[in-house]
């Protein structure tokens, strides 16, 4: 039995399964809708996630995105470490293909790792680590002294604001440099996750207050500085949107302050 918190993995896997099935899929993971029907998961339990709703389409670019942060990455170091924090049922590795020289690992609860183990196709160069983040211990198993990029899909928002800047804390100072992306949740989305009925089957597990500011994470870590602040309402998808939905989300992106609050965001630091 999972918690609301890990139970979130089903969203994000149910995200890319759909939009795998589209006819033109913005990411195209068919190896997630695999895996969702190995594990018999309703998709149901999350009443606004289908084909045809913006919510697909926020997982699949946002991922997107986070891929492509970890690729140029990996391009540039290539005896990086990659660490996915709360990884769920995804297959990052298989979409960024990375080098045998890059060592990969994958972090969830020692629960989510057993799912892991059960439903995912092996691979060599990766390690599932099962541990929760808030403890300190984890990083003892991660190599350091190399170049590290991190990434975390649905994450922050799932733990508490304390441990959150221990995390980014610990994080920075384990590692020589590298990078770190995650999704924002402005204090607006975790009201909207909260109260929303498509995703009442998580809101308890919704702990971080989220912030509006992206600069604030340099004050909480301060190796932290923002590179880039990723605005998923200004993407190249938006356009093999349909037209409504492609109008909708051009207005809302004309404006940063509106993509915050109501658009999907990307955040990239460097430390």
């Amino acid at each position: 039995m999972f918690t609301p918190a890990q139970e979130s993995l089903f969203l994000t896997l149910g995200g890319r399964a759909l939009d795998s099935r589209l006819p033109r899929p913005f990411l195209g993971d068919t190896m997630a809708d695999e895996v969702l029907g190995k594990t018999g998961y309703d998709l149901g339990k999350f009443p606004g996630l289908s084909p045809k709703m913006s919510k697909v389409f926020d997982i699949a670019v946002r991922t997107k995105r986070l891929d492509e942060v970890v690729r140029r990455f990996v391009a540039d170091h290539p005896d990086a470490v990659v660490l996915d924090l709360g990884a769920g049922l995804d297959t990052r590795i298989m979409r960024v293909d990375p080098p045998p020289t890059v060592g990969w690992y994958d972090i969830d609860f020692p629960e989510v790792v057993v799912v892991r183990q059960q439903v995912l196709p092996e691979q060599v160069s990766a390690h599932s680590l099962g541990a929760d983040l808030t403890d300190p211990n984890w990083l003892h198993d991660v190599p350091t002294g190399r170049p590290t990029v991190i990434v975390g899909d649905g994450l922050v928002g799932f733990l508490p604001q304390e441990a959150f800047v221990a995390l980014l804390n610990r994080l920075t100072g384990n590692f020589p440099s590298g990078e770190l992306a995650f999704n924002h949740y402005t204090t607006y989305a975790v009201r909207a996750v909260k109260r929303m009925r498509s995703t009442a089957v998580i809101a308890g597990g919704v702990v971080n207050p989220g912030f509006n500011d992206p600069h604030e994470p340099e004050q909480w870590a301060a190796r932290l500085r923002l590179v880039e602040e990723i605005f998923l309402t200004r993407a190249p998808e938006v356009a093999e949107c349909s037209l409504l939905a492609r109008l909708g989300i051009q207005s809302i992106g004309r404006s940063a302050a509106l993509s915050r609050i109501i658009g999907t965001v990307v955040l990239r630091y460097s430390f």
